[in-house]
């Protein structure tokens, strides 16, 4: 039986994580700003009132956990604002940035001395952080910081590496989520986190810092 912490952990695919890991018998600790009724009825270990964007509230975090030891971080929570070139708007871009980048990272070595070595971090990207795959333009604030997210992992895999750390960066696929409107072409939360935990399952050193599909494709920077 794991540990696993997750962000974002109230709705969608954090939400679905906190699920599938409970099931398994793994302990789930819920991070959050506000837990959902369906978070609360799982009972699982939450978190709640973190604002990933607030150092404060990160130290706080980090002092409720105590000696808790993380086998795997999920750092999931994430935001999507529209923003085109005739609606460029940059105060979304910067939230978009410290949501979607900043955030995790910061996190991420806060919990540094809760990482054992064999532990995992799991940056939950997009292929909408794609340089390669872009072919549709727009979605400034998000590609942007997606490809920041990715870049930050890269670097987080080889900094990690000689503690044992292993570094995974996943794409859900397109999901029936909030943020996708729930799209009638996604996939469900349920089919999408198999296939996540799949990858976390087989990452190991050698695979760390490649960039995952949840179905099992190698994505292209």
């Amino acid at each position: 039986m794991a540990t696993y912490l997750i962000t974002g952990a109230n709705r969608g695919i954090g939400l679905e994580y906190c699920r599938q890991l409970q099931t398994r018998g793994d302990t789930v600790v819920a991070v959050c700003r506000t837990p959902s009724p369906e978070l609360e009825a799982m009972g699982v270990r939450i978190e709640a009132g973190v604002d990933l964007t607030d150092g404060a509230a990160i130290a706080d975090l980090v002092g409720r956990l105590g000696p808790l030891s993380i086998d795997g971080l999920i750092l999931n929570a994430g935001l999507l604002e529209r923003t085109s070139l005739d609606n460029l708007d940059v105060d979304s871009l910067r939230r978009q940035f410290e949501v979607n980048a900043i955030a995790p990272l910061r996190l991420t070595q806060a919990l540094m001395n809760h990482l054992p070595p064999g532990a995992k971090v799991i940056l939950m990207t997009s292929r909408m952080g794609s340089i390669d795959d872009n072919s549709s333009g727009r979605a400034y604030g998000y590609r942007m910081s997606k490809v920041a997210l990715n870049m930050a992992g890269k670097s987080l895999a080889i900094d990690l590496r000689p503690q044992g750390i292993a570094v995974a960066l996943l794409h859900p696929g397109m999901v029936r989520t909030r943020m996708t409107g729930f799209s009638d072409q996604g996939i469900s939360t349920e089919e999408s986190v198999h296939g996540l935990l799949a990858r976390i399952d087989a990452l190991t050193l050698e695979t760390s810092g490649r960039f995952w599909h949840a179905n099992g494709q190698i994505l292209p920077w």
